[in-house]
């Protein structure tokens, strides 16, 4: 359409422009262009009279139903119910609305990002949601999507776990570890994660063992020791923080390809860095290794400690290095909270002194806070914040209160729902009461309209037609036009990273088909056979839309 009217206005007025469709309001119409208001300076003419100049010419192209100048010069265009019978045929099938966007491209995308010996909070989970959905997009556009995680398996948190760990159990007694209860291991751990961090702020000799117990933790990897009771407890818990986000991950529906400790990424990390110092990338300060931000209009950091143990910003250089070995890839995507931006611009910066390509084509996606409605802040060290399975039991209580049943189907939905309808980068605010609601703006919503609709396609028998192909009625023109919306959406959401583009959509088209549904019978009416082809057009969208924000389409509810 937009290279048709480019060839249009090109014959009136013999300049070539790029010719841009967007949606206006229905009562308007289909489409509309600002392209009079662009040509009017070029060509010394009136906005409006070069508005009707073109609205005449499609008109008499014959492939608009009705085109319409409004304001100063605006365009507005109805397709015919031609167009509209050739989109629908694309409609139906399965890759429709499908993006190229990332057609050939390798995308690495890095979330979620748990600590071990830590527990999983609700920042985990929204990001391991968004996650998902970005990377779900990407790979409908053609793209081919690594998926990976990264966490700290090494580092001063770890110590102070380990060193409340063998406070409770009175030394290094690696077989009292048997005591622990398997549900209770990832609670117990967080436990002594909050006492360690306790002792390291208010008891200096604390303080001084942790750093003790920080340095033998590296060691453990170094000597590849799996035997030394020390290391047995470290090893074992380890697992235990493994099988714990492994059986998180497994219940919302996400996976990771690969998993990097940062057991694996300290060591490049450190060599890159101090092969780089010789460069001067890097520079000593007072005993560490720092990178100097100033200069880009950054900060200073440190990369490697006055113990000589790498940063978490040296792990970082080294996560980065070890993906570009592995994947070669077309895009970086690390998606984490907020509080790193500018951890990561001075990381970024610092790579990109001798890896620019690398640095180049490394994207940081950054979001904000989950809050529970009514708040409450979130603080690990405290341990008084919102933990993953804190927002899973709310959004259950909820569906139990209202749906009666604690399904997680509909639980997952309403969930994943809430968090992805949120543009990417403030706080969200998760209300468990509004999520699971099967009216208004939530997950349970959309996925009872795509139920609704398939009980209804059950019902459709298999009469001819005996209506013309080439006619909608008002109701019927609606939704085919809003169904025709879905590419464009998709494909925005893509290009802008923008899953929550993809639930605005999808509510509005249930809303839509509702009010269609409410004056247009389907079952045994002369119109069936057409109106039933809309409703499995329809319900393919709205299960291929819910696909691409990992949310499951139920067939009932």
């Amino acid at each position: 359409m937009e290279n048709k009217i480019s060839e249009e206005i090109k014959a009136l007025f013999d300049v070539v422009i790029s010719v841009q469709l967007t949606r206006p309001e229905p009562e308007f119409g289909d489409y509309a262009i600002n392209s009079a208001l662009q040509l009017a300076g070029r060509i010394g003419k009136d906005p409006r009279e070069v508005a009707n100049m073109i609205a005449a010419r499609l008109r008499i192209s014959g492939d608009f139903r009705e085109v319409t100048v409004a304001g100063p010069g605006f365009i507005n265009i109805r397709l015919s119910d031609s167009a509209l019978q050739s989109e629908l045929v694309k409609m139906e099938a399965a890759d429709y609305g499908r993006s190229h966007a990332f057609d050939g491209k390798v995308v690495i995308t890095e979330y979620s990002d748990p600590n071990p010996f830590k527990v999983l909070h609700a920042g985990h989970f929204y990001t391991s949601v968004i996650g998902d959905a970005i990377s779900n997009l990407i790979e409908q556009a053609g793209g081919k999507v690594h998926r990976v995680n990264f966490g700290g398996d090494v580092g001063l948190h770890v110590a102070k776990t380990l060193w409340a760990i063998v406070q409770k159990l009175d030394g290094e007694h690696p077989e009292k570890l048997r005591d622990i209860p398997e549900n209770q291991r990832s609670e117990w751990m967080a436990a002594c994660y909050v006492e360690g961090t306790n002792a390291y702020e208010e008891d200096e000799q604390a303080q001084a063992d942790i750093i003790a117990l920080n340095k033998k933790v590296y060691q453990f990897h170094a000597d590849n020791d799996h035997e030394s009771a020390l290391a047995r407890i470290y090893w074992t818990c380890r697992d235990w923080s493994y099988d714990y986000f492994n059986a998180f991950y497994e219940r919302i529906g996400t996976s990771f390809e690969k998993y990097y400790p940062e057991s694996q990424t300290a060591p490049i990390g450190l060599k890159t860095v101090l092969e780089q110092k010789q460069n001067g990338v890097y520079e000593d300060s007072d005993g560490a290794i720092i990178f100097k931000g100033e200069p880009y209009g950054l900060h200073t950091r440190v990369f490697v400690n006055k113990e000589g143990l790498p940063t978490y910003e040296a792990k970082d250089v080294g996560l980065s290095i070890k993906k570009w070995e592995e994947y070669h890839f077309d895009t970086s995507i690390i998606i984490t909270g907020n509080d790193i931006t500018e951890y990561m611009k001075v990381v970024l910066k610092s790579i990109e002194q001798f890896e620019p390509e690398l640095a180049k084509r490394t994207l940081h996606l950054t979001h904000g806070n989950v809050k529970l409605a009514g708040g409450l802040k979130m603080s690990s060290r405290k341990g008084n914040f919102l933990r993953a399975v804190d927002v899973l039991k709310a959004a259950a209580d909820e569906n139990e209160k209202t749906q009666g049943n604690r399904d997680d189907v509909p639980v997952l939905g309403a969930i994943k729902y809430s968090f992805l309808k949120n543009r990417i980068g403030p706080d969200v605010i998760f209300d468990p009461h509004e999520s699971v609601g099967l009216h208004g703006n939530s997950g349970p919503y959309v996925q009872y309209a795509h139920a609704r609709a398939v009980s209804i396609i059950s019902k459709l028998s298999n009469d001819e037609e005996n209506v013309a192909r080439n006619h909608f009625d008002a109701g019927e023109r609606s939704l085919v036009v809003k169904m025709s919306e879905f590419g464009e959406v998709i494909q925005t959401a893509t290009e802008q990273f923008s899953p929550h583009l993809v639930c605005t959509y999808l509510y509005e088209l249930a809303q839509i088909f509702n009010r269609f549904y409410e004056v247009s019978r389907i079952v045994d009416d002369p119109r069936q056979v057409l109106r039933g082809r809309l409703v499995r057009v329809y319900a393919g969208i709205l299960k291929r839309g819910l696909g691409v924000l990992g949310i499951q389409a139920p067939d009932h509810m």
